[in-house]
């Protein structure tokens, strides 16, 4: 999913945390906004991810704002995906459960699981199971609609380098399979994964690298 943001300004009270930002992301890809904490990049991900109303500019998904695509939540469901550096996984339901609580066709979860590792985790809870495969679990609850695009906003910050860089290593896979990751990131090591890196400091996009 092509995603264009254009002259987007926003604020949080009188603090301007993104100044003039307009960007254009192709469809698929592992994109990382990397930046030290207050460059605006954890912003600048949750509007594109249409968490958050931008004070000024628009975002365009294939050309077509959000009013255009009627039902927002609809549309989340159906085209973009969500990790974050908490793992929010239900802890009174099991990983399975977990993942189909999302999943529009349940069939797709059993083979994902396997897919990403942890099949042999699908009835266990979530104080059962490690840190790393908590985010696993979140990966594949996040993956289990196809979307066309998953944000994910810091998915490293609590997990070891080990574990990190295994989270680096499935986008980078999935992303080769035709599905977009656009990740928010203070960890440089990303920039070893990711197909194009935008760096940020105070609210404005100072280098794109692919």
């Amino acid at each position: 999913m092509r995603i264009d943001a254009m002259g987007i300004n926003h604020y949080y009270g009188s603090e301007q945390v993104l100044k003039g930002v307009t960007l254009s992301l192709k469809s698929g890809g592992f994109v990382a906004i990397i930046g030290e904490s207050g460059s605006g990049k954890t912003t600048l991900l949750s509007i594109l991810s249409t968490l958050l109303h931008p004070t000024e500019g628009s975002v365009t998904f294939e050309g077509k704002g959000l009013d255009q695509w009627g039902n927002i939540d609809t549309f989340r469901r159906h085209n973009i995906g969500f990790v974050f550096q908490f793992h929010y996984l239900i802890a009174h339901l099991t990983v399975r459960e977990n993942v189909a609580l999302s999943a529009l066709d349940t069939t797709t979860v059993d083979p994902l699981l396997q897919q990403l590792g942890i099949a042999r985790l699908a009835h266990r809870y979530s104080d059962e199971i490690s840190g790393g495969e908590r985010q696993r679990s979140a990966i594949a609850r996040a993956l289990v609609n196809s979307p066309s695009v998953v944000f994910a906003d810091e998915p490293t910050g609590n997990l070891d380098t080990k574990n990190a860089l295994a989270v680096y290593e499935l986008f980078k896979t999935f992303s080769a399979q035709g599905r977009g990751f656009v990740v928010a990131s203070h960890d440089k090591r990303i920039a070893e994964y990711a197909d194009t890196i935008i760096q940020m400091e105070d609210g404005h996009i100072v280098k794109i690298s692919q």
